[in-house]
């Protein structure tokens, strides 16, 4: 990453610049400064999860797939991290394997018409 104000700062700092740029839509943006706070705290889900976001809003399809593995890994229960991975893989054209994520988000939801 070029040296700009986005990594300058305290991780709160630069947790709540990443949620602007989120905000406004800007993905690319709060996925650079996302990517090094979810290394510097690697058992926190929150930073990583948004980056997840980021990275699914931005088209960076692999990127976020590998985020929410992660999440996933970290907190197996996590529905949305469920829901946008199986998202992130109908995306990429991989019904089959998001099927399995989906109806577990569902299933985690409550919702179990979908299940």
């Amino acid at each position: 990453m070029e040296m700009t104000y986005y990594g300058h700062g305290t991780a709160a700092e630069r947790w709540e610049r990443a949620r602007q740029f989120f905000d406004a839509k800007e993905y690319a943006t709060a996925a650079r400064i996302l990517a090094d706070l979810a290394d510097e705290v690697p058992e926190q889900v929150a930073p990583r999860l948004l980056l997840a976001r980021a990275y699914y809003h931005s088209a960076q399809l692999l990127r976020a797939e590998a985020e929410l593995r992660t999440v996933i890994g970290l907190d197996p229960v996590e529905q949305y991290a469920r829901l946008l991975l199986g998202r992130t893989l109908e995306r990429q054209g991989r019904d089959a394997d998001a099927a399995p994520h989906l109806r577990m988000a569902a299933a985690l939801s409550g919702d179990f018409a979908d299940v």
